[in-house]
């Protein structure tokens, strides 16, 4: 784990992550041929602008100015997806369990950080955050659930 020197660090580094996997979302939004699950993708992807915006807005009370957003370059995730608008021939079951993954890796990487953090009202975010993922986590488990079950 990276070691963080102040507060804002930790929020710059929240605020990245949900850009990432906001931008995860939209390309399998894009990209997958089941429209039930794409509706699901672009649900999460709503719901991880709507996290970085609760980012932002504790960096803004903060008295500091937000980062204007550059072109995102893709490299830092996990899941890498290129930006090719073919569909994927990526298997239902497969990007329910990518999806279960990268939401794990999401609730535990906020509860880690609230280790690092200084500031009880941000712990108490992150904590909200990191429950945020888990729920995030749970529509993946249901969706493999009902699919084992027709299976």
């Amino acid at each position: 784990m990276v070691e963080f020197g102040s507060d804002d660090e930790i929020l710059q580094h929240a605020i990245d992550m949900e850009v990432e996997a906001y931008e995860f979302y939209v390309v399998l939004t894009s990209r997958v041929r089941n429209q039930r699950i794409g509706k699901v993708f672009e649900d999460l992807a709503k719901e991880e602008l709507e996290h970085k915006a609760k980012l932002e807005l504790e960096v803004m009370k903060r008295g500091k100015m937000v980062a204007v957003e550059q072109k995102p370059t893709r490299s830092k995730g996990n899941y890498i997806l290129s930006d090719d608008q073919t569909p994927l021939d990526i298997d239902y079951k497969d990007i329910l369990i990518m999806g279960m993954e990268k939401e794990e890796i999401s609730f535990r990487t906020y509860v880690n950080w609230v280790a690092y953090v200084h500031e009880e009202e941000l712990r108490e975010m992150l904590l909200a955050l990191a429950e945020e993922e888990v729920k995030h986590k749970l529509r993946f488990e249901t969706e493999y659930d009902l699919l084992l079950k027709k299976s």
